[in-house]
């Protein structure tokens, strides 16, 4: 079995009387997309610190394709892309000449004309990078992390303050970079991102894992938050709430909506209330909760 993209085994990070991870484990296997989600001040950025060899975890280990981060920078830094949410160029330097200035550190540099096509920057090849927009600067980042080949990405907030179209423009990119066989390790505060793209998602919260799994394992596991049956108009609510955790309305005549948290038995007992009212039900449809959902009540992120 091929090791790991990333193995993080334990880590520990702290900035004085402050632990800001605290025993984080996760790996990125090869050819796969890992999401690390977590609210500002979670430790995501610390992580990353660890997992690009900027910093040495004061507990656990991390080994990044086999290598030591640190102790192997030099050899590693190479193999990796690093996607920087702003800032690391010449501000005064064209969108091409700064592209063509990263791929000339590369052996075998991606054909800069291509990036510049396939994330829309060509009609900006000639603009200078702060003149570019904050979407435009982002889509030069991730060419600049992408040109060297990279056999690991590290994507931090990849489409922030881009438009719809470059948006899906990059998601497609981030698709086919799995397809090539790259790893990537993406940060975002967009959660339909994360749910979109990512084969496994890591939520961490004051430092530590929240919850791990698949989008969908996440979302199975959080459970129907609501439930619409369609009967007969003009059912009595109560009696259909009846014993019920669950919020019952009619939202057109005909159309009930059960709203809470439903799990197999909860929505057998809200079928039974529908046949003790005497309603002859002719559709039920269930709507899971998103990934969205289950961040924020592990997070409580609603509330901040």
């Amino acid at each position: 079995m091929p090791e790991a993209a990333v193995d993080v085994q334990d880590v520990i990070v702290r900035y004085g009387e402050v632990t800001a991870v605290d025993g984080v484990s996760l790996t990125v296997p090869r050819a796969s997309i890992l999401a690390l989600l977590g609210d500002n001040g979670a430790g995501k950025t610390s992580l990353l610190q660890v997992c690009e060899g900027f910093r040495k975890p004061d507990g656990g280990s991390v080994r990044i394709l086999g290598l030591d981060p640190t102790g192997d920078h030099d050899a590693l830094m190479p193999r990796l892309g690093i996607m920087l949410q702003s800032g690391g160029v010449y501000p005064w330097a064209t969108a091409g000449e700064i592209l063509r200035l990263f791929a000339s550190y590369s052996a075998n540099p991606l054909d800069v004309d291509m990036l510049l096509d396939r994330l829309g920057l060509r009609k900006f090849a000639k603009t200078t990078f702060r003149r570019l927009s904050g979407g435009e600067q982002q889509r030069l980042s991730l060419a600049v992390a992408l040109v060297g080949r990279p056999e690991l990405v590290f994507l931090d907030e990849p489409t922030a303050g881009m438009d719809v179209g470059a948006r899906r423009t990059t998601w497609e990119l981030v698709e086919d970079l799995r397809a090539d066989g790259v790893s990537v390790l993406l940060t975002t505060h967009l959660l339909d991102e994360a749910e979109s793209l990512a084969d496994h998602v890591v939520i961490i919260d004051g430092g530590r894992v929240a919850a791990t799994g698949t989008p969908a394992e996440l979302t199975a596991a959080a459970g129907i938050d609501l439930l619409q049956v369609r009967a007969e108009p003009g059912l009595p609510i109560a009696a259909l709430a009846a014993g019920l955790d669950a919020k019952v309305t009619e939202e057109a005549p005909g159309e009930y909506a059960v709203a809470g948290a439903l799990d197999t038995d909860a929505i057998a007992a809200v079928l039974t209330r529908f046949a003790q009212a005497g309603a002859r039900v002719t559709a039920v449809n269930t709507r899971r909760r998103t990934l969205e959902d289950v961040y924020l009540a592990l997070t409580a992120g609603a509330s901040r």
